[in-house]
């Protein structure tokens, strides 16, 4: 996958149908994709099992759901919130069916809560998990614990029955969900990512959002010279906020191929040029940073940036919401790319990453998987998906959900950066999902990285050994893309 400054050279039918999806989220001039915080296994069961506390179905009721069957729904309480569930879709649930009693959960140590319960065979109905702490969703799916969602987009659609759920998806969403060859997550909102800063600081300072990485090391001094912390992340909890900036400048120098090759655990992809390059770019970054903010997490460095201290941040959408109760009225937010490294990069600078993502699941063992099919379907109509942006401030993979509402300063930001990228857009990662071992020694070594313990020699070295030992490990099942 090969682009230049001008029109790709190569455009994969994912990348297409991506292309057209992107631009069919909101009508008018501020289309564009956004969204949330966020993320192998093989084996499981071959078809999907059958939906638990069933009734008859029918056209209104696709999926048997039992009227006065309990539902439980646990939500990852980060970035988004939990006023979604709490205020949108469980309320949208109980108007179906007012005879079933819908318990809440909403926590941020997602894994810590519901691993104790998986083992037990207690789990909950419905699950987002995302976050630091999320689950291994390779593994869940290769002991079998995860439900096959392909009954829920070949669903019809609850707002025209003569579609199915995933004919009202930006194209590209049920592929992004994949598990061995099948959709075990559902990535429900759409999310573009880069640096974040605050427009009307940069606009009284006359800075401007670097282009290039020389521009960005001489902003970063200027910056320093005026007393703030030019570049920072949490690396306590969110170091991979960091790696995404990383494998996205690879993406640029190289293509996609890059990306799909890490995924794919293709032999010495850790260690080709792009990723020394952009590992070796980053690490001069690195160099403005702060080194007690190892120590933070990723909301004490947020509302450090909206007090002004920090000028840059890595992120993505849903960056603005989280921070709305802390984010003073000085204070408008506004994204840029990452910073191209040569005039040879496969990708112009306006190359941005945008994926559908933040993952949810259905447990196969649950006591009601009628019931979060429904209430997945709920999620996935326009009342849903709508409400949801409202109340989340991101957009959802739903076609045309968010006509009519009014854009926020960061999620206009967002969306004019998609129409400046067009069709350059930089591809989403698997391994995330895949294999959980390989992602936990990335965010190691990209705080060893970042704060100037180790090479980027080292740090490529290092993730190439990891992806050896995953690659290796006849107890990890292994995936495979080709877009």
């Amino acid at each position: 996958m090969t682009y230049s400054a001008g029109t790709p050279q190569e455009i994969t039918r994912r990348q297409m149908l991506r292309r057209i999806g992107l631009t069919a989220l909101v009508a008018g001039p501020a289309a564009g994709f956004l969204s949330s915080c966020a993320t192998s296994g093989g084996g499981g069961s071959a078809a999907a099992p059958s939906p638990s506390a069933a009734a008859p179905t029918s056209a209104a009721n696709p999926f048997g759901v039992k009227a006065d069957a309990p539902l439980e729904v646990v939500i990852f309480k980060g970035g988004l919130g939990d006023s979604y569930a709490t205020d949108v879709h469980e309320p949208l649930y109980k108007k179906e069916f007012p005879n079933a009693s819908v318990k809440h959960v909403a926590t941020q140590q997602i894994a810590q809560t519901l691993q104790p319960r998986f083992a037990s065979g207690d789990v909950p109905d419905f699950i987002a998990n995302s976050g630091s702490d999320l689950m291994d969703n390779g593994a869940l799916q290769s002991e079998g614990q995860l439900l096959d969602l392909t009954p829920l987009f070949d669903a019809p659609s609850v707002d025209d029955p003569s579609k199915k759920v995933r004919d009202t998806l930006v194209p590209g969403t049920v592929e992004s969900g994949l598990i061995a060859d099948k959709p075990y997550i559902l990535n429900y909102v759409f999310t573009g990512y880069g640096l974040w800063y605050n427009a009307k600081l940069f606009q009284e300072k006359g800075w401007t959002p670097p282009k290039t990485f020389d521009e960005f090391k001489t902003l970063c001094a200027t910056i320093k010279d005026a007393g703030l912390t030019p570049y920072a992340y949490a690396g306590k909890n969110a170091s991979y906020y960091q790696y995404w900036m990383i494998l996205i400048t690879a993406a640029k120098i190289e293509g996609n191929q890059i990306l799909i090759d890490i995924d794919n655990l293709a032999d010495g992809a850790w260690t080709r040029d792009s990723v020394k390059q952009s590992a070796a770019a980053w690490a001069e970054i690195g160099k403005f940073m702060d080194k007690s903010y190892e120590g933070l997490i990723h909301t004490e460095v947020q509302t450090r940036q909206n007090n002004d201290k920090v000028a840059l941040y890595p992120s993505g959408s849903w960056l603005e919401n989280e921070q709305k109760a802390n984010t003073p009225g000085s204070f408008e937010y506004a994204v840029s790319p990452t910073p191209s490294l040569t005039a040879s990069d496969k990708m112009p600078f306006e190359a941005i990453r945008a994926a559908a993502g933040e993952p949810y699941i259905i447990p196969a063992k649950g006591k009601n998987t009628a019931g979060a099919l429904e209430y997945a379907r709920i999620m996935l109509s326009k009342e849903g998906a709508k409400g949801f942006t409202e109340k989340s401030g991101s957009l959802t993979v739903v076609v045309g959900a968010a006509e009519g509402l009014p854009l926020s300063p960061g999620l206009k930001s967002v969306a004019d950066a998609q129409t400046a990228a067009g069709a350059n857009i930089v591809t989403y990662s698997s391994f995330e999902n895949w294999y959980k071992e390989l992602e936990t020694e990335l965010r190691k070594q990209t705080n060893s990285l970042m704060f100037g313990r180790i090479s980027a020699d080292e740090f490529c070295a290092n993730m190439q050994k990891k992806a050896d030992s995953v690659k290796a490990d006849s107890s990890i099942d292994k995936q495979n893309r080709t877009v």
